[in-house]
């Protein structure tokens, strides 16, 4: 006999009409926070939308793996389609399962060290750049340094500071539009030509224009470049059709804005984080200066270095930065002794299951060595900065070996110091990001001291 079902509970502080609007966009960290005390499975309301709350490790697994079938990616998606209609990172179903499997190898393993090799030429001239003593907007330095590695290792070309700084001014207007679309889900709404719409709009061209010289120049010159790019100028359908042009290039707009800000902000928190903790930061100097060497940097290499990964697994945790992850029933649905009915909105917070203090000793506290192996490891399910499941990120091998890569290197030349001024807090936009993060460049040695040639 089956055990016996009902719904979740409703959280608290609803109120008529709105539900639980005011506090969910007044503080929505804080708020997601708050409902984990409410139980495993919760519901709230936006307006006339009922949205369920998953808080347990177990039930997300469950959710994420044996039943995944019964779920689409849902309202965060569906927003996230400003960057290209059925690219991978928003596409379902069979058209998903076969890009992914079409771009799966160009994030095997084996050619992380390539990419690395390519990282490393991309990055050193940007950190070299930095002026000794002068402040930094270290998130949209840390923004502009992961988008040119995407470009550089995935699309063969970095483009100049001022492109750059308009592509990403793009990717963030339409994150932040994805965002208020999804926490405000009123299609009528996007389609008036309010100054927002406008503005996406605008930022929506600037993306497909630069992206569209890229693919352009790899038309003029089909033999010259072996990347993602061509691998998609390459690809037939079933048909033996050509993609289409407007798929191309919305898989290589996709790729390139889920590609550069979720490290570029775990970046922009680590940093943060050993600014304030000069023990950590000493802790991560003696192993850069006793571990880089001059001979090229492989992912053997980038694995000797334990406490720098250590430190990016742990600002991975702490600063998760797909705070707010959505999914939807396509169907009805048992998950735990909870049902479903189909069409139901799903949201759960990595930030929030991260910083659980039934999952995590001390959650709150910034410790790198919490992932040492002698030390209690979270259960199963209780620490996914890349979900899992067949939705997991494939570019996480990618992402964890850059990560690791600009950390080493920014630290074998500078200190990175933070200026006056109000207390960075996190802000939950579309990924976690610092509220406004300065920092101060020291130099720490001579360049030459630690570089390596790529």
């Amino acid at each position: 006999m089956n055990a016996a079902s009902h719904v979740a509970s409703e959280a608290p502080g609803r109120v008529p009409l709105i539900g639980h609007a005011v506090p969910l966009l007044k503080d929505r960290l804080a708020f997601l926070q708050s409902l984990r005390a409410h139980g495993p499975v919760v519901r709230i309301t936006i307006g006339p939308k009922t949205l369920t709350v998953i808080n347990s490790p177990d039930l997300l697994q469950e959710m994420l793996t044996i039943k995944s079938k019964h779920f689409s990616k849902g309202l965060l998606f569906e927003k996230l389609k400003l960057f290209g209609k059925n690219a991978l990172p928003v596409a379902e179903g069979d058209r998903h399962l076969a890009r992914r499997r079409l771009m799966q190898p160009a994030f095997h393993h084996q050619q992380i060290d390539q990419y690395i090799q390519t990282m490393h030429a991309t990055v050193d001239p940007m950190i070299a750049a930095w002026r000794d003593t002068e402040p930094l907007d270290l998130k949209k330095e840390m923004q502009l340094m992961t988008q040119n590695v995407v470009m550089a290792a995935l699309f063969s070309t970095t483009p100049d500071r001022d492109t750059g700084h308009a592509i990403l001014k793009g990717v963030d207007t339409l994150f932040a539009a994805a965002l208020r679309r999804a926490l405000l889900p009123l299609p009528w709404l996007e389609r008036l030509p309010t100054p927002g719409n406008r503005k996406a709009d605008r930022a929506s061209r600037v993306m497909r224009t630069a992206v569209g010289a890229v693919i352009a120049d790899h038309l003029a010159n089909p033999n010259a470049y072996d990347d993602i790019v061509s691998l998609l100028l390459r690809t037939r359908e079933q048909s033996g059709a050509p993609l289409a042009d407007d798929d191309i290039l919305s898989e290589v707009t996709g790729l390139l804005a889920a590609g550069s800000e979720t490290t570029a902000v775990t970046l922009a928190w680590l940093f943060h984080e050993l600014g304030r903790s000069p023990n950590l930061e000493q802790q991560l100097h003696n192993e850069v200066d006793t571990t880089l060497t001059d001979t090229p940097l492989t992912t053997k290499s980038l694995s000797q270095l334990a406490f720098t990964r250590r430190l990016v697994n742990e600002s991975l945790r702490l600063y998760s930065p797909a705070w707010l992850v959505t999914r939807r029933t396509t169907e009805p649905v048992r998950l735990g002794d909870i049902d479903l009915p189909a069409g139901q909105d799903i949201i759960w917070s990595p930030y929030t299951l991260h910083r659980d203090p039934t999952l995590y000793s001390d959650p709150l506290q910034f410790d790198p060595d919490r992932w040492l192996p002698q030390r209690p490891q979270p259960p199963k399910g209780a620490f996914i900065p890349f979900g899992t499941g067949k939705r997991q990120c494939m570019g996480n091998e990618f992402a964890l070996a850059e990560a690791t890569l600009i950390t080493a290197l920014i630290a074998s030349r500078w200190r990175l110091r933070p200026t006056p001024g109000p207390a960075v807090q996190p802000v939950g936009a579309i990924t976690l990001h610092p509220s406004k993060l300065r920092m101060t460049a020291e130099a720490r040695t001579p360049a030459s001291h630690h570089q390596k040639t790529a």
